[in-house]
């Protein structure tokens, strides 16, 4: 369903809307084009694989040319994060990566590829692997020293009725256009005193890094975000009716519990500095390292029922951000927050459309890209 052939004229918020930075928001994907691919072997073997930065002994097979499963040998081919349906559809490649291929090199990723929890949450955090940045990680702590929280939640919360008001009297609105893509936005903007009508410049400019720092492009993950966690809360009616007064904790783990099973950021790189042993073998140093972060959210060997949204699960975990303290981290828990809480008290029927289900789309970020519902029920 198209949210344009819904929208009423003249009742949006405006007709721009702030610009959505591309690119990977942790750090660059390495170069798509294809490379040549490491030698393969049989399912269980032991291999050596020639690759960018020497070197691996493997406990699993890689990843060979397409077509390599029927070739003279008996080479067999891994799927790759970035094969055709991926976009609609990725959690069946990701299921076998994890059970079949937990370290696989991927020449249109010209990297090797990690999906499993245990090995995703390593890369994230071990020293060995360099260039990459999460907010909440450790250099946010050190970077962000003078923050008002309190402002912080304050202008979060009035940026959020704000907008919640504004489509609240329509008959049907997208939550993902005239909500998730402002509030972010909106919220920075409201932190560091740059006028609502002057948010546009405050995505293109320098305002975001005043407060945020290297996290200043973080807005568009946190829109992705947000458009996720409405949409998982918004398609199950027990889901609304549990969350509709729920103390800040319980919406807090609802939060978590979204960015674990549809994280923004789905694939983040790493480079390591020397050798790591993974799960299924070593991988070298001075190696591409592509992490996904959307596969290790559901794997089912650290989270039980893992494609369920539960958030009362007591095996909690999610890897979009780090445990420091960070503006970033700290403005995408309280637009969780306040967006629960406005939307309900202007729309106390919220529902999604009659017939409508979020459909998440994307390869290196991942959200719905349309949230139509009925403001009044």
């Amino acid at each position: 369903m198209s949210h344009e052939q819904n929208r009423e004229p003249g009742r949006g918020i405006g007709d721009e809307r702030p610009e959505v930075p591309t690119g990977d928001p942790w750090t660059r994907l390495p170069s798509m084009a294809p490379a040549t691919p490491p030698v393969g072997g049989r399912a269980g073997e032991g291999v050596s694989a020639v690759v960018p930065g020497g070197l691996a002994p493997l406990a699993a097979p890689v990843r060979t040319v397409p077509g390599g499963g029927g070739a003279p040998g008996g080479r067999i081919v891994a799927p790759s994060p970035l094969d055709p349906g991926a976009s609609r559809d990725p959690h069946g490649i990701h299921r076998t990566l994890r059970e079949k291929f937990p370290l696989t090199y991927d020449p249109l990723l010209r990297a090797w590829v990690l999906s499993r929890y245990a090995d995703v949450a390593t890369a994230l955090t071990d020293s060995r692997f360099t260039h990459g940045h999460r907010p909440g990680d450790p250099p946010c702590a050190r970077a962000h020293v003078d923050v008002d929280v309190a402002a912080l939640r304050s202008v979060t919360e009035r940026t959020a009725y704000v907008l919640a008001r504004r489509i609240a009297e329509r008959p049907q609105a997208d939550l993902v256009a005239d909500f998730c893509h402002w509030l972010p936005a909106g919220t920075v903007a409201a932190a560091v005193g740059v006028p609502y009508r002057d948010m546009m410049r405050l995505v293109r400019g320098r305002a975001a890094g005043a407060l945020a720092g290297e996290c200043g492009g973080q807005i568009a993950v946190r829109e992705k975000a947000l458009a996720s966690f409405l949409g998982n809360v918004l398609a199950d009616p027990d889901q609304v009716a549990a969350l509709r007064d729920a103390p800040a904790g319980l919406v807090g783990r609802a939060w978590a519990e979204s960015l674990r099973r549809d994280p923004p950021v789905q694939i983040a790189v790493r480079r390591t500095a020397a050798e790591v042993p993974v799960s299924a073998g070593v991988l070298p140093a001075g190696a591409s390292v592509a992490l996904l972060v959307g596969s290790a959210g559901r794997d089912q060997e650290r989270f039980r029922e893992p494609d369920r949204f539960d958030p009362f699960r007591d095996d909690p975990g999610q890897l979009t951000y780090g445990t420091g303290f960070c503006p970033a981290v700290i403005l995408a828990g309280l637009e969780a927050e306040y967006a629960l809480r406005a939307l309900f008290t202007a729309m106390p029927r919220l529902r999604l459309a009659d017939g409508f289900r979020p459909v998440w789309t994307g390869l290196i970020t991942r959200a719905p890209r349309s949230l139509i519902v009925r403001p009044g029920g």
